[in-house]
This record gives structure tokens, sequence and C-alpha cells, in this order.
């Protein structure tokens, strides 16, 4: 007999998608504006920053959002719904008919979206490494030794644990004797390049928070509500 589904469970399903542009999931960054939990049905209702964010990124969490509430044991009806946004009717039937995202923009979308997926997902796996990496040269690692650096080498944390995901997700090796420092390919990065490769995954990261900041921003001012980050 399937279990009931609770409320708590369907928001941690949630809190596994992210904007895969921010690299931060929905729910830590306030874009659920609604849920319920109706027997095995759930409704979920989304918001964005912006009433004219990127009808593409928006699709992608729509779609990631539906998938993740189905995977809840239990649930056999899931409905995702995008409030107050330009493209709101036809990512909403899109997303009802499990229609691709080309399928619902006819005419006016080029291509899917997948490699629009990887290439956050390789921005955020360049930003989560450069994170680690920062906290071991605030240590007084030097950059020499950081090419010589395993994964098996560091401390667990919960920081490595969402390096070791995002690297999972490029399907790159999470051995323990895997390379710490390595391209958006797995490749270790030579010597010589490291010090380039570094300053370039400073950038990647403070590009990526700072638009998280700015996103919060936009959203606590649409909606009248507390910034997040900042609580005011």
């Amino acid at each position: 007999m399937t279990g009931q589904v609770t409320r708590s469970a369907v928001l941690a399903a949630l809190g596994t998608v992210r904007d895969p542009e921010l690299d931060e999931s929905l729910t830590a960054l306030g874009f659920v504006a609604g849920l319920e939990v109706d027997g095995d049905t759930v409704r979920a209702r989304l918001r964005l920053p912006t009433y004219f964010c990127a009808p593409n990124f928006a699709y992608l969490m729509m779609a990631d959002a539906g998938t993740a509430l189905r995977a809840v044991p239990g649930v056999r009806q899931a409905e995702v719904v995008l409030d107050d946004h330009f493209t709101a009717d036809e990512i909403n039937a899109g997303i009802a008919q499990r229609r691709s995202f080309q399928e619902s923009f006819e005419g006016l979308a080029d291509d899917e979206l997948d490699e629009l997926r990887a290439l956050f997902r390789r921005k955020a796996l360049v930003a989560r490494q450069q994170r680690l990496v920062r906290a071991l040269l605030d240590r007084g690692t030097t950059v020499e030794q950081l090419g010589r650096l395993r994964l098996g080498d560091l401390t667990p944390s919960e920081e490595l644990d969402t390096y070791l995901e995002r690297r999972a997700e490029l399907g790159l090796d999470v051995s323990p004797e895997a390379p710490l420092v390595v391209d958006t390919d797995g490749n270790p990065i030579p010597a010589g390049l490291l010090e380039g490769h570094l300053r370039f995954a400073r950038l990647t990261r403070v590009s990526i928070e700072g638009n998280a900041g700015f996103c919060r921003g936009l959203l606590a001012t649409r909606y009248g509500e507390p910034d997040r980050a900042s609580g005011s």
C-alpha cells in the first residue's frame, strides 16, 4: 500500500530542482509560490523574479519540477503552473501536455534545451570548484599543491558533496583518486595554466552569485516580501 504523500516530501522534491543559471534550488530562491497536496495529487505554483524572465529557463525549471514531483512516492498526478509570466499560457500548456520546448513554441524555438542545460551545468561545476579551492587557499594551500590534490584528500563537507554532485551530472570522475581541479571535460589542469583557470573560475562564481542576489532582490520587490538573503 502506498504511503500518504506529505507536504514535506513534496517540498523536498522541489528542493532538488535548480534554477539552471543560478545553481540554487527553487525553494531556496523563493520561486515556489504555492503548494497543495490532495491525496495522491500535487499542485505546485511557481513564480519568477520578473514578468520577462527567459522562457527557456522557465521551461527547464517547470519541466524539472514536474519530473521531481511525479517521482515522489505515492504521487499519481502532479500539476505545475507558472504564475505572472508573459509566456505562462504557452509554458503551462506545454508542461501539462508533456510537450517539448520546441513544440510549445513552434516557429519561435530553434532547438531543444539540452545544450543550454549542459552549459549551465558546466558553469556550476566551475563555480563550485572555486568555492572549494578558495577555502583551501585561505588555509594556506599553494597553487602548486592544489594541482596535486585528489578528491580523497579533502575533508568531507556539504560543499564537497555538492561539488561531487555537479561533477557526476556531467559524467566526470568522482572517485577519491580523481584530481580535484579539472576542466569541464574532466581533464586535469596543467600546472602552467592553473592560475589562469582559477581566475576564470573566480569570475564565474562571482557572476553566478551576483545574479542570484540580484534575482532575490527583484523577487522580493515584485511580491513585497523580505529578501531571503538579506532579511530586509
